[in-house]
């Protein structure tokens, strides 16, 4: 059994890579960089995020492809440059996807495209499931696009999931970058505070990936998030308390906004509630609902 993951050598995609392997399936992780895996049992390929050039073959007969592919939205300021990389990694990844399993003479069973919770918006106090609506902000617009890259593979009867996964917490992506301040004593509260911060653990992420892979009746939008969303003041507060440093400083919204423009505005000062309505449906179970118990995992 072969899967193939676009961003494979990321941090979603090395802990699925090995979780993959540990259940027997072959794994091909398609990379732009020249970084190579140190799993056993994982193949890496190089290729260049925009075609099927040079990784069809392992498209042949495989199980899945898992399409993670996407330029990280929360290095910096956002210029128009880097929106539109933003943008435009996530559909030519999409559209490489479904240009090689339009060429394959045995097609993937399934695709899970990945998305964010940015596709709904800011949402204020409110419960967000996958039935809610799409938003309007850049973040949203990008999602509702990078939803769509890979719509035409359906045409050829293939399975299709997307994953809209919320804030993953792990030794890596947005955490790894949060934990030094707070480590320092140097933790800061985000503007008002009452923004929703929802989070899920890397375990159960990949975990719920793998379900909706092997689980043939799933498919369609699946919100990957804890089925407990908290506000910002309260992860903040409690990744001060795992970190053993409490936590005194607030930053005013206006000061991100001036360091951090739009970013700011999309990322860090509003947020949602989202709940994993069709995920618990579908029978999957979380392991980690609490947050300080998972925020603990990973601080030293």
């Amino acid at each position: 059994m072969r899967v193939v993951i676009t961003g494979g050598t990321g941090f979603i995609g090395r802990k699925l890579s090995r979780a993959l392997v540990a259940k027997g399936y072959q794994v091909i992780a398609l990379t732009r960089s020249t970084r190579v895996s140190d799993i056993d049992g994982v193949r890496n390929v190089v290729w260049d995020g925009e075609s099927s050039s040079g990784w069809e073959e392992f498209i042949e007969g495989s199980a899945a492809i898992v399409n993670l592919a996407g330029e990280n939205i929360a290095s910096g300021r956002w210029s128009e440059a880097k929106k539109n990389r933003i943008l435009h990694s996530r559909l030519a990844a999409g559209h490489a996807v479904t240009e090689g399993v339009a060429k394959a003479k045995v097609r993937p069973k399934v695709v899970v495209q990945a998305s964010a919770i940015g596709f709904y918006g800011p949402k204020g106090a409110e419960p967000v499931t996958e039935d809610s609506p799409a938003g309007d902000s850049f973040l949203a617009e990008v999602s509702k696009k990078w939803e769509a890259s890979t719509a035409g593979v359906e045409s050829y009867g293939i399975r299709r999931v997307i994953i809209r996964t919320s804030m993953v917490l792990g030794c890596g992506g947005a955490l790894r970058k949060m934990l030094g301040p707070f480590k320092l004593g140097l933790g800061s509260y985000l503007g008002h505070g009452h923004q929703g911060v929802s989070w899920i653990h890397i375990d159960d992420e990949v975990r719920a990936i793998i379900y909706l892979i092997e689980n043939k009746t799933c498919r369609g939008v699946y919100n990957l998030s804890s089925t407990h969303p908290v506000t910002s003041n309260k992860f903040t507060e409690t990744l001060g308390q795992v970190a053993g440093k409490r936590v005194f400083l607030r930053v005013p919204s206006f000061v991100l906004k001036l360091i951090l423009g739009q970013m700011a505005d999309e990322v860090l000062l509003t947020g949602q509630f989202v709940l994993p309505e069709r995920l618990i449906t579908a029978g999957f179970n979380f392991e980690h609902l609490d947050i300080k118990e998972a925020l603990t995992h990973f601080v030293d």
